[in-house]
């Protein structure tokens, strides 16, 4: 990393987790500062986390200071006070140390040319975890500007897990084929297995609970543990069930987004202080944070892609020199498969990954608003440098053109309200904006993180406890309890746009449902564990229940292979079932069952519902169906997909993102934020105004693509048939199949006490009794 570059180069490091990357790609900025000599940025480091910020800002200013070097290092995320942002901009730090959404903010104000004139360096940590985001889209494009206003500076992109590192390489540099790649030896192999003496993991749901005995074990052997949970919920219950095990009292701390900055910070020092055997925690650790001394990473539920493993693995000693330690629970039997086929990848180095795709043009609309704040631009040279960003070099002028009229005008059918006449062009042809006062009120909603709407959970008059969604807000009555945090509180009421609770130690709690990431299998794992099933030399390496589990399938029906797709029909009760193993994801998986059931429907087979998994479909209905092979027909469904997709919920909450990012409506006003009813109202509105009056608005153009390729992952759905090419093995069964039976138990399933929940009970043992499966949970 010392060896000389150009100026304008760039740079990506591969290494693994404790390799000292971070510390490579900071070395050179330390030396070049040492002498004292440089005045304003320098270093611009951005993270995909606010917490890897502040913890990068720790790890460096010990050393600094121990060394008396005259150099300032801040940072500047959504958690810094508004006080500091404005002394930043007066009088900026040496480093500065920053996420995607703040950049974006700075270089939106008139100053960013004087702010940044001096930028030597600029450090992108964790890139894969930005590249092929929004979030990522917004970065390259910011990076473009940077390279205007601070042409000789040069990038270096860290990363512990990158499949594909040219195509990498090329999102980062201002041309193709122009990054440096520089691999590092991958160190000693990781130290990862499944969990042994857990017990036998239940046949669906639940979580992982089953093993939190066995995980509590393995916390005491250890000086300190980080315990990843794939979604906040089961993050909550998980830590919960944690702390009724917990006899001696151990300190163990929970993580999550949804938690108070404040709740978040301290469990953050204290684990980088030692003080904690454990932390429980989601996503939200995921990436970068230095704490040398956690012993053992434990995954509870399937890790859903290797390059995820990879990374939670890494953060166990968090050093070169010792292979990491690791343990693997998973919540159910099939994620037996698909932990087994994530420690069979890992072993391999064969990490997966999506393909990089080309950058929103929502993300562009708001790019060029927040230029506008910066000042008047020439439309020519903001193409220029719009298309020298990875993500928008195949964008051609036409496609910008349009992006630059929507800011303008709003479009066709909206040009005649001044709300969204946001942009006018000067006699010398420059660009700025209509009214200079909407600067502020642009910036105050940008961003490309669109989540649900929360709401605050406030504990009295006393500190704010975390956030929950609206719409579990509103179905609240006062009494009901919660999980926030790790602790049971009562909900008392509304005040002010916040949930106002008591605590209620000792009572048993409705789960919260906070928003989150729901993570899907990669396609490239679902292919290694449908390999599993197909392959019987490969089962000796699994539990035997599994390996039961697996046989009994192949006795009553047949098991799933990659070239053809397994079809199981069955009767139960008075009602017909369908099982299809596609293995595309959840999100595939369930779009394809809105199809399959739309084609039952014009069959007249009388579909009642559906299930979907990440793994399979399971439709139930009135008639059976003797000949599936027609409803999997990949002719005609994408053209099912639209006529189905124009007038849905799904396309209508997809606009809704699609017209924040871009700009078309606020969540947040001066004095006041929107409620997320408010703004759905807006967006359902305006989304029925343009499909009435001006159809082939901007918008619903990009609305269309999000839709297909993110929420219904149409994309899946077509390589898998691909795959398939049409082949469908279809088995009629005497009754449900081992394999449809975990399915079966996740229909409805709820909590509900007494009379009902024995019926469920005897439900559930009636259906594994019918698949020719022990009923051990």
């Amino acid at each position: 990393m010392f060896a000389p570059a150009e100026e304008g180069a760039s740079r990506l490091l591969v290494a693994p987790t404790g390799g000292g990357k971070t510390l490579a790609g900071f070395l050179p900025s330390l030396v070049e500062l040492s002498g004292g000599c440089h005045a304003g940025l320098h270093t611009l480091y951005v993270s995909p986390l606010k917490a890897l910020a502040a913890d990068m800002r720790r790890n460096l200013t010990g050393p600094v200071a121990e060394m008396d070097l005259p150099i300032r290092i801040e940072d500047r995320t959504g958690d810094t006070s508004s006080h500091a942002k404005r002394r930043q901009r007066a009088d900026p730090p040496h480093i500065l140390l920053t996420t995607p959404e703040s950049l974006a903010i700075l270089l939106s104000q008139p100053e960013a040319p004087r702010f940044f004139a001096g930028l030597e360096r600029v450090i992108v940590d964790e890139i894969h975890a930005l590249a092929g985001s929004k979030r990522g889209d917004q970065l390259a494009l910011c990076l473009a500007r940077l390279a205007t206003l601070a042409p000789r500076h040069r990038r270096v992109a860290l990363s512990a897990t990158v499949e594909d590192p040219a195509a990498l390489g090329d999102w980062l540099a201002r041309k193709p084929g122009t990054a440096e790649i520089i691999q590092a030896d991958p160190g000693p192999p990781a130290d990862i297995a499944m969990i042994d003496g857990a017990g036998t993991p239940p046949w669906a749901g639940q979580g992982g609970r089953y093993a939190v005995q066995a995980v509590m074990e393995e916390i005491r052997r250890v000086r300190s543990a980080i315990v990843f949970i794939n979604t906040r919920a089961q993050a909550e219950l998980f830590f919960r069930a944690l702390w009724q095990v917990n006899e001696d009292n151990l300190p163990i701390g929970l993580h999550h987004g949804s938690l108070a900055r404040e709740a978040r910070q301290r469990v953050e020092a204290a684990m980088a202080a030692g003080e904690l055997r454990a932390v429980v925690a989601t996503g939200s650790l995921d990436l970068g944070l230095d704490w040398g001394d956690v012993d053992l990473v434990i995954q509870v539920g399937a890790p859903k892609a290797v390059k995820r493993l990879v990374q939670r693995i890494g953060r166990a000693n968090h050093r070169y020199d010792a292979p990491s330690r690791a343990l693997l629970v998973p919540a159910n039997r099939f994620e037996v498969l698909e932990c087994r086929a994530a420690l069979d990848a890992v072993a391999e180095d064969a990490l997966d990954g999506e393909t990089l795709t080309p950058g929103g043009r929502d993300v562009l609309c708001q790019h060029i608003l927040l230029m506008a704040c910066a000042g008047p631009f020439h439309a020519d040279a903001l193409f220029g440098e719009v298309t020298s960003a990875g993500p928008y070099r195949a964008l051609d002028r036409e496609a910008f053109d349009a992006c630059l009229s929507y800011c303008a005008t709003g479009g066709y059918a909206l040009r005649a309200y001044d709300q969204w006449q946001r942009l006018m062009q000067q006699p010398d042809g420059l660009w700025r904006l209509r009214d200079p006062r909407s600067a502020s009120r642009i910036r105050m909603n940008a961003g490309t993180i669109v989540g649900t709407e929360t709401v605050n959970v406030q504990l009295g008059r006393g500190p704010k406890l975390g956030e929950v969604e609206e719409d579990f807000a509103a179905q609240l009555s006062p009494g009901e309890t919660f999980l926030i945090g790790g602790e049971v509180v009562e909900y008392e009421g509304m005040r002010e746009m916040s949930v106002q609770v008591r605590r209620a130690p000792g009572r048993e709690p409705k789960i919260a449902v906070f928003m989150g990431t729901k993570l899907a299998t990669s396609v490239q794992l679902s292919e290694r564990i449908v390999g599993i099933m197909s392959r019987r030399e490969e089962w000796a390496a699994l539990p035997e229940p599994v390996r039961n589990w697996l046989e009994f399938q192949a006795d009553i029906s047949e098991l799933p292979t990659l070239d053809e797709m397994l079809v199981e029909t069955f009767p139960r009760g008075d009602r017909w079932f369908l099982a299809a193993y596609g293995f595309a994801g959840r999100n595939a998986m369930q779009t394809l069952g809105l199809l399959v059931t739309k084609r039952m429907e014009d069959a007249r087979l009388a579909p009642l519902g559906f299930l979907a998994t990440d793994y399979a479909l399971l439709v139930w209905g009135l008639d059976p169906v003797d000949d599936p092979a027609p409803l999997f027909d990949a002719r005609g469904l994408r053209e099912g997909l639209e006529t189905w997709l124009a007038g849905n919920q799904v396309m209508k909450r997809t606009f809704r993102n699609v017209a924040i990012v871009a700009g078309l409506i606020d969540r947040r006003l001066p004095g006041h934020r929107k409620t997320g009813k408010q703004a759905t109202f807006s967006s359902d509105i305006l989304y029925d105004t343009l499909r009435k009056y001006d159809p082939g608005h901007l918008l619903l153009q990009v609305t269309q693509e999000e839709a297909r390729r993110g929420l219904v992952d149409f994309g899946r759905i077509e390589e898998m048939l691909a795959r398939y090419g049409g082949r469908v093995r279809h088995v009629r069964a005497p009754h449900v199949t081992p394999l449809a039976a975990p399915l079966m138990l996740e229909v409805g399933r709820v909590s509900i006490k007494g009379a009902a929940e024995e019926r469920l009970l005897d439900e559930e043992m009636s259906i594994l009794s019918d698949a020719g499966l022990p009923n051990a949970s």
